[in-house]
């Protein structure tokens, strides 16, 4: 239950993250336009924010891995997604009237709405990776399976998102879904009664 449950978060972690960046583009449009500082603007933040969120979920795989702290870490970070539901637009708003230039000012946008849900998102890859490595000598192997789960869910939530999802949902309405899905597999893993990972 644990390996299952491991691979599934980091699958649909990978999901999550790349469906929220396709519509950042899409939040942010209104706003700042959709020119390639704003899509540079957006990339940034999230590459930025996964690194950090990297860092410290390796660092926090530390002290006791377990499944149900991994379930805890992808509800976080479906909480943070709400205030895109309920601020996004004034926020973006106020933001644009300080900072006129659509680079400056889609940088600090795309910093406000996306930087924390995708740096706790950016946590559960490595923190995955200390549940499923049952010794040392495997710990490439099993690393590689995940990142593969992992980014396979990332081209697929592009694909998705952006051929299908955008063209049958409202944003909010693919925020909302998401947040659901994440909030399931985040309760499952609370409540499982996994094993913590064994300490090498």
């Amino acid at each position: 239950m644990r390996l299952v449950l491991s691979y599934s978060i980091a699958g649909w972690s990978g999901f999550f993250v790349m469906a929220v960046e396709l519509l950042g583009g899409r939040l942010l449009a209104p706003t700042f336009g959709s020119s390639i500082y704003v899509w540079g603007a957006i990339i940034t933040v999230f590459m930025l924010a996964l690194s950090i969120g990297y860092l410290a979920g390796g660092r926090l795989s530390m002290n006791e891995p377990s499944v149900r702290k991994l379930g805890a870490i992808l509800m976080v970070a479906a909480l943070t997604v709400l205030p895109l539901l309920l601020f996004a637009v004034p926020m973006l708003d106020v933001i644009a009237t300080a900072i006129p230039d659509p680079r400056w000012g889609s940088l600090v946008g795309a910093t406000a709405l996306f930087f924390i849900p995708t740096l706790f998102s950016g946590m559960i890859s490595p923190y995955a990776v200390r549940l499923i490595v049952p010794d040392r000598s495997s710990s490439g192997r099993h690393a590689g399976q995940l990142y593969f789960v992992s980014t396979f869910g990332s081209a697929a939530g592009t694909l998705l998102t952006s051929f299908y999802l955008v063209l049958i949902l409202e944003v909010n309405h693919i925020l909302i879904a998401l947040m659901a899905i994440s909030g399931c597999l985040g309760t499952a893993a609370v409540l499982s009664r996994g094993e913590e990972a064994n300490a090498q």
